[in-house]
């Protein structure tokens, strides 16, 4: 009975140490049932070993308990990441940063902390790696040997081999039998490290930029701020039920522009990415390129090619990147190169938190304005702000505060105000209701904002970044979302509806083109060269 009970503790440690998933939102880690397609293959070579060889020398394992440890540390990072900061391992900006963190962490704890923490995790390692040498030993010499005797152990693992073959093969039934394989993860990191570090891969691989020579003439100082709307997709206008829900609150807007002397042209373009993935259009739209390949986008942080962000600050623009969502250190933004960033920890929001993202959009906006007043002086400025209140699951949705000076408080909402809101929780069955709330809110804080006293003049740009995910999308939804821009200015107006945008909130279909497509479009309309039949 012993020995069936040490094979079976073995199998079971070796997937479970491949299998498991993060303990959100902590470094944690929490076991997981899944089967581990490098757990089946470690299996397969065993067997294989032991059917041709006999017994596996104590190299052998060895080496393979080393490998498997490796395995073991990329898993660990490739779920434990994702958690902790909003994105997968990137060991470009990771093999940066940590080190970094990690020195700055340990000035601020006495001598003996980080050593008994190095201590500590060189013991987990050993210990780790200890147990999976024993686990290896125990199936190489006493499972594998019984299993390639027996027809039911034959029968289990020819099971488990397809499993994970349909699995690599992009089967989404058997994600729920199959964990997420690790082998991948460390192929791709090494792809990036390879191709950022030798620049004729660079090239083969990302498409040429945007020549970005306009001279910007024609915005005669103008501030310009792009917003980029969560979640907000073509599903708010296709969809008949959600085009009425959200009638009251577009018209809304509409009207407060009109009110304001300021007129809206818009247009559909197509985003890179759905449902998710929203750094992929931010930086689509930024660099002008085709980012629908997410290893574009990892690549493109590794080079120096121009973006909006550096080619209006080379025209004398102030850049600010305003990213509430952010609530840690993101090392990509030195790719962006804003002259200020603004994340969550900067906005000293006093407030209830509202769901996931914690601080409500409108009152990122007022807070920034707060923060960077435009006085005589201030130059022109370029404002980046990716929103964050529509992203998935929606609710709970904040209250609009329609008394701005109340909503920079220490009390930015009533109790019973926030109370209301704060009792609509997620309901995963259901999404639209509350997507289509989070969008009216956003319509909702816009009409207001767009009304409120400028010291000068902007062109505000408001774009979807991806459609909502297909639980409220529908099925083989289009990845189009709209683009609206809003300007008083007279000539901006007339090129950008020769350029095909369409007065109103509510543009029609054919779509524009792809969202990168778009970026050459303001730049053409901002240049002093402009004529309806191009540069």
């Amino acid at each position: 009975m012993l020995p069936i009970l040490k094979a079976l503790a073995a199998l079971l440690l070796l997937n479970s140490v491949l299998s498991f998933e993060n303990w959100w939102p902590t470094p944690g880690i929490k076991l997981d049932t899944r089967l581990a397609p490098e757990f089946v293959a470690l299996w397969c070579v065993l067997l294989a070993s032991v059917a041709l060889a006999g017994r596996l020398s104590s190299k052998s394992i060895a080496a393979l308990s080393v490998g498997y440890l490796a395995l073991v540390v990329g898993r660990y990072g490739d779920v434990t990441v994702p958690a902790l900061f909003g994105r997968s391992i990137n060991l470009y900006w990771d093999g940066y940063q940590v080190p970094i963190v990690l020195s700055v962490l340990a000035r601020k704890v006495p001598w003996w902390v980080p050593l008994l923490i190095v201590l500590a995790i060189i013991a987990l390692v050993w210990g780790l790696y200890r147990l999976i040498r024993w686990a290896i030993k125990t199936t190489a010499e006493q499972t594998a040997p019984r299993a390639l005797t027996s027809p039911v152990a034959w029968l289990f693992s020819g099971a488990a081999l397809v499993l994970v073959a349909f699995n690599l093969a992009g089967e989404q039934a058997t994600w729920p039998w199959v964990s997420k394989p690790v082998i991948p993860t460390y192929a791709r990191q090494a792809h990036l490290l390879a191709t950022a570090l030798l620049p004729n891969q660079q090239q083969a691989v990302l498409p040429p930029s945007p020549a970005f020579d306009s001279d910007l003439a024609s915005l005669k100082g103008t501030d310009v701020s792009i917003f980029f709307l969560e979640s907000y997709g073509a599903t708010t206008l296709d969809n008949a039920q959600s085009r009425q829900t959200l009638a009251g609150s577009r018209a809304a807007l509409a009207r407060a522009l009109a009110q304001s002397g300021q007129t809206v042209l818009s247009t559909l373009v197509r985003s890179p990415t759905f449902g998710g993935g929203s750094e992929l259009a931010h930086l689509g739209l930024l660099s002008g390129l085709d980012l629908s390949d997410p290893f574009r986008h990892d690549l493109l942080l590794t080079t120096q090619r121009p973006t909006l962000v550096s080619f209006f600050r080379k025209r004398g623009y102030q850049s600010f990147g305003l990213y509430p969502s952010l609530s840690w250190d993101w090392p990509e933004k030195s790719f962006y190169g804003y002259d200020a960033f603004v994340d969550e920890r900067d906005l000293n929001y006093p407030g209830p938190q509202f769901g996931s993202w914690r601080v409500p959009d409108q009152y990122t906006i007022a807070r920034f304005e707060q923060m960077h007043p435009i006085g005589p002086d201030t130059p022109p400025r370029l404002l980046v702000f990716p929103t964050i209140m529509s992203h998935l699951p929606f609710a709970p949705v904040p209250p609009y505060q329609p008394n701005w000076t109340q909503l920079l408080s220490n009390q930015p909402f009533s109790e019973a105000t926030a109370a209301h809101s704060l009792k609509f929780k997620p309901d995963w069955l259901n999404l639209t209701p509350d997507y289509l709330r989070s969008i009216a809110y956003t319509f909702d804080w816009l009409a207001d904002y767009v009304q409120q006293p400028r010291r000068r003049d902007r062109v505000l740009v408001l774009l979807g970044d991806h459609q909502p995910a297909s639980s409220v999308s529908g099925r083989d939804a289009p990845w189009d979302v709209p683009v609206h821009v809003i300007t008083s200015n007279p000539e901006l107006i007339k090129r950008l509806q020769a350029s095909g945008l369409q007065p109103g909130l509510e543009p029609k279909r054919p779509i524009f083109g792809m969202m990168h497509e778009f970026t050459q479009t303001l730049l053409d309309v901002f240049d002093s060269r402009y004529s309806s039949s191009g540069r």
